[in-house]
């Protein structure tokens, strides 16, 4: 556990172990709560960082590959000679996938554990990328399938990965480290922007399909350096294994870590009906992630399909316009992790749902406008990144704290599943409103813009709307073990 560590400041402080021992100790009454406020007040260690690092490093990967796929679909569309509804099934796969992922994940890294959860779900995933560079030409269903298991992979590491991190990093440091930990996984999106641009018309899209296996490595490595989470083994009864972990962590011996006063009885094994305990939260968690994740999915998806057909130029010359917004994304989530440290989750959240309604009405006026030479709608796609895609280092987080440990990952599990809805409204709608038996051409894009968009306008409103409404504020708050 990230709780525990070495004092740099050695005997003038007291030992490691006289700390350690104290903690569990200082509260004869005391309760796992009372333990863990006495040992997070330590310092940070290498391993919890290293941990952190490959945290991100396998998100970035699972963004990137996600991607990756609205660029493949900009040169498959044509060459393969497919209809909307048939590119919308190729875009879609992995959200329904997610779906299924999201819900199973949650579940197994609530009872199971979430290092387990995290670095299976990401061998699965980086398979499931791997086989998309191997199938014959046309051949749109097997690549819709293959999809299917990278969504539901990633997503099922994702469900755990939000909940240790948040759960591993003491309460003083809890909001902004989790909320940067996010940003760099907007590199995931820059990367498939940028390898598709230059690699495109060098390796083709086989080559670059098959960049989706990298995160294999990060997987292995998960599963031999990231602890398990302390919190959750409290919340299950695990007493013994938490002390294990945080002397683990921490570089001391098992002995010098002092076990809970009061000891947890074990859990049932974790079922997702609970999360209907709690209606409120339940809607809440489900309206804010389906209405952002429409909206960003929506032109992160059909983006470079959309700016490729409207401005008639190749799918790497739109993936170039997409690296910009890769970095305005980049940006908006270091802003997105600052921010609620002087205004909260709740406002900042609002914040962020709404600029994104205004940037999703500006695209459904002006999309056909020009300023300068330059693309209104590339122009509005670029500067809203930082708000519809940077948002998400703030309400990545804000679901986890605001459940018990002991819910955690079903509850960002649920976040996840109404994500995969997302990303399947996202390109649905487009491919409706456009005509999904009709081909993909100019003239069918363009007359679907402005309908598209306005039905993302209203996704965020929906969002904006549920947050305004669910009050709780988690930072700077103890988490509930539950």
């Amino acid at each position: 556990m990230a709780d525990v560590s070495l004092d740099a400041q050695g005997a003038a402080h007291g030992s490691v172990p006289d700390k350690i021992h104290r903690a569990g100790h200082d509260h004869p009454k005391g309760d796992a709560q009372d333990w863990l406020s006495g040992i997070e007040k330590s310092n940070l260690t290498p391993r919890y960082y290293l941990t952190i690092a490959l945290l991100v490093l396998q998100e970035m990967f699972e963004f990137y590959d996600f991607f990756l796929v609205g660029y493949l679909v900009s040169v498959l569309a044509p060459g393969w000679h497919l209809t909307y509804g048939q590119g919308a099934i190729m875009l879609l796969s992995s959200g329904v996938g997610a779906i299924f992922g999201s819900l199973v994940g949650g579940r197994i890294a609530d009872t199971v554990g979430r290092k387990k959860t995290i670095w299976g779900g990401g061998l699965i995933f980086s398979l499931g990328a791997a086989g998309c560079a191997l199938i014959p030409d046309g051949a749109w269903i097997v690549f819709s399938m293959l999809r299917f298991v990278v969504g539901f992979g990633s997503i099922a590491a994702v469900s755990a990965q939000n909940p240790l991190v948040v759960e591993i990093t003491p309460t003083r440091h809890r909001t902004f480290v989790s909320s940067m930990m996010v940003v760099p996984v907007a590199l995931g999106t820059m990367f498939a922007a940028m390898i598709s641009a230059n690699l495109l018309p060098v390796i083709g899209w086989r080559g670059v399909a098959a960049t989706g296996a990298t995160p294999i490595v990060t997987s292995l490595l998960i599963a031999w350096i990231a602890p398990e989470s302390v919190r959750w083994l409290l919340s299950r009864g695990r007493n013994a294994d938490a002390r294990r972990e945080a002397a683990k962590l921490a570089g001391v011996p098992e002995q010098a870590v002092a076990l809970p006063t009061a000891i947890a009885p074990a859990r049932k094994p974790a079922s997702l009906s609970e999360l209907f305990q709690d209606p409120k939260r339940f809607w809440w968690v489900v309206v804010i992630w389906t209405g952002i994740s429409t909206g960003t999915y929506g032109v992160a998806l059909w983006g470079p399909t959309i700016l490729s057909q409207l401005l008639k130029i190749t799918a790497h010359e739109a993936a170039q316009y997409f690296v910009y917004a890769s970095i305005a994304s980049i940006l908006g989530r270091v802003l997105f992790s600052f921010l609620p440290l002087y205004i909260g989750r709740r406002r900042a959240a609002l914040v962020g749902t709404f600029m994104s309604v205004l940037i999703m009405l500006a695209i459904f006026v002006f999309y056909r406008e020009f300023i300068g030479g330059w693309s209104v709608f590339a122009l509005l796609v670029v500067f809203g990144a930082a708000f519809y895609s940077g948002s998400f280092s703030n309400i990545t987080p804000y679901v986890v704290e605001v459940f018990p440990v002991s819910l955690g990952a079903r509850a960002f599990g649920l976040a996840q599943a109404a994500n995969g809805v997302g990303k399947i409204l996202g390109p649905v709608c487009l491919a409706l409103i456009a005509g999904s038996n009709d081909v993909v051409s100019p003239k069918a894009t363009a007359d679907a813009i402005a309908p598209a968009f306005l039905f993302l306008a209203a996704c965020e409103f929906a969002a904006l709307i549920a947050i305004f409404s669910f009050r709780r504020e988690p930072h700077g708050k103890p988490m509930d073990i539950g």
